[in-house]
């Protein structure tokens, strides 16, 4: 007898196909939708918090990339707006939103990055929740508009 290749298509094989549309992926897109929701709102607050009074947070010794608490409150408050807007938009199933939440996450990873100082333990689980919605939008394929 002679091995066959593998084709992908056992009756046997019940693990479902790693496409852009198989239940994780189609799940961690949702779950990235509302996540850049959440996490827009919650950095518009911590945006306020940051503006309202530079006493809020405290920064621990000296860092490289040092900007004041008020351009930092701004910063948070407009990418977490448009954050916001765009998890809205992934929920709605609007085609430009992944494109938006995959550069925001992006730019959300750096700018928690650059937080670092002021909230470490907050901007480490930032960081990891931003890589998980850059993978999920990313690899996620969604159904062709039936008409």
């Amino acid at each position: 007898m002679t091995a066959q290749p593998h084709s992908g298509s056992t009756t046997g094989d019940h693990r479902p196909a790693s496409t852009g549309r198989s239940p994780w992926v189609t799940g961690g897109a949702t779950f990235a939708g509302v996540l850049l929701l959440l996490n827009g709102i919650l950095a518009v607050l911590q945006g306020i918090a940051a503006i309202a009074e530079d006493d809020v947070y405290e920064r621990i010794g000296s860092y490289v990339y040092e900007i004041n608490l008020t351009g930092w409150g701004w910063i948070l408050v407009i990418l977490g707006a448009i954050a916001a807007c765009a998890g809205a938009g992934i929920l709605s199933g609007a085609t430009w939103a992944r494109a938006v939440g995959i550069a925001l996450a992006s730019l959300s990873l750096i700018a928690q990055f650059m937080f670092l100082p002021y909230q470490p333990v907050w901007s480490v689980i930032m960081m990891a929740l931003d890589v998980f919605v850059i993978w999920a939008l990313a690899s996620y394929e969604p159904e062709p508009a039936r008409r």
